[in-house]
């Protein structure tokens, strides 16, 4: 059986203080809680910085090496308010653009994603090769002398590592992985190559709650037992959690029904994915799952114009090996009612419509439905604060980077 990657030692520990938090009844103990002021959520003013600081000025995220599977593939996006265009080149080279052509500004290419090696302006068909090179001026002899040279798509940095691919917005921004996920992170996140694994869809919810709201939905567990009682507390124990904060960024982890099943047997056989399940927040808007066979990525974006509304999109990305197993039981016509057998590892897949389903019922329908409440009461102006528990430290540590990372005052304790 694949094994997500990482140092066994750690997963053992891992599993170890998880199987005893289950046991004991215990949870992770922060020892504060914090006010958190409710104008954070809607604040003009604050969204403003926030879009500049976090969007439109630092690293993204922009998907896995599976949303550009070959030469020619290509994907466009305006999420955080500059238009993206990403090709990967007959050479096989990740680059990204901005999506305007050099003539009048009009974006070269308007899909979402496809295949395609020149990419022609609708205005006045302006022609770019996927390289950003400027191709074919129609009726140049008209429009007048122009060097083609340095009139190509404007080039924006780009990094392709380890199935990853990062974009800085900014033409002048500096893109530095190893300074951007820190020397521990970046050495884990190495071991989980997920440059394999192959796009097979993708999800967009669009709600009124601000994008840090729909963030705190990923940063505890307190509410599993509760709020998903018929949902994912089917699958999850709640109110358990193993944290390890690696600078703004951290690894989150919490057991399922299965854990227990460890006991049967020797720890040398341990693996973190027969009893959990593993995210990773990379600051400031992204949740990323991994497991040996799939990976989601979330990656949660502010509503420029309404501080009060998000847009989140889930990316789904299989294996191989996983999408033949989703078209076998597709074609025997499988029914699948969660995605773990009896001890918690991984079963049957129910393919991509499965993924899709736990995100609607779970997280558009439960956990944003419960945001949406938040951001009204917010924005009355009478909820002046809230409170994150002793059992909260992932919120904790969100939100006091955000802070920080705003020259804001940090979070007052409650004492």
């Amino acid at each position: 059986m694949k094994e997500l990657k990482m140092e066994h030692a750690l997963q053992v520990e891992i599993l170890k203080e998880l199987l005893g938090q289950v046991e004991e009844g215990r949870n992770i103990d922060a020892g504060v809680q914090f006010r958190m002021p409710t104008t954070d959520y809607f604040c003009p003013d604050m969204a403003a910085k926030e879009l500049d600081a976090f969007f439109r000025n630092h690293p993204q995220l922009i998907g896995l090496s599976g949303d550009l599977p070959e030469p020619g593939s290509y994907l466009t996006m305006d999420d955080f308010g500059i238009p993206i265009l990403a090709t990967r080149d007959k050479s096989g080279q990740f680059h990204a653009f901005l999506n305007a052509c050099r003539h009048r500004s009009v974006k070269v290419a308007n899909e979402p994603r496809g295949k395609k090696n020149v990419f022609m302006c609708p205005f006045h068909s302006w022609s770019y090769a996927n390289t950003g090179n400027l191709l074919n001026i129609p009726d140049e002899d008209h429009f007048g002398a122009i060097d083609k040279s340095c009139h190509g798509l404007i080039e924006l940095p780009t990094v392709e590592w380890n199935g990853m691919l990062w974009v800085h917005p900014n033409v002048d921004g500096e893109l530095d992985i190893d300074a951007l996920m820190g020397d521990k992170l970046a050495a884990e996140l190495s071991m989980q190559d997920v440059s394999h694994y192959q796009f097979v869809g993708e999800k967009t919810i669009e709600m009124n709650l601000n994008w840090k709201f729909a963030n705190d939905t990923f940063g505890e567990t307190y509410h599993f037992g509760k709020l998903h009682k018929d949902t994912l507390g089917r699958l999850f124990h709640g109110n358990n959690l193993h944290l390890e904060e690696f600078g703004r960024h951290h690894r989150f982890v919490t057991a399922n029904l299965g854990i227990q099943g460890l006991h049967e047997l020797p720890e040398e056989d341990w693996r973190i994915h027969y009893g959990t399940f593993v995210l990773y927040h990379l600051f400031p808007n992204i949740q990323y799952l991994v497991d040996p066979h799939t990976a989601t990525l979330i990656r949660i974006y502010p509503d420029e114009k309404k501080p009060g509304r998000s847009i989140t999109r889930i990316s789904f990305y299989y294996t191989e090996d996983m999408i033949q197993a989703a078209d076998a039981e597709k074609d025997a016509g499988v029914e699948v009612d969660d995605v773990y057998d009896h001890e918690g590892r991984q079963g049957k897949t129910g393919g991509v419509e499965t993924s899709m389903e736990v995100f609607s019922s779970t997280v558009e329908q439960e956990d944003y439905a419960m945001g949406e409440m938040q951001q009204r009461a917010a924005e009355s102006g009478m909820l002046k604060e809230i409170v994150f528990g002793r059992n909260e430290p992932a919120l904790h540590h969100f939100h006091r980077n955000y802070r920080e990372a705003l020259n804001m005052p940090p979070l007052e304790r409650v004492e």
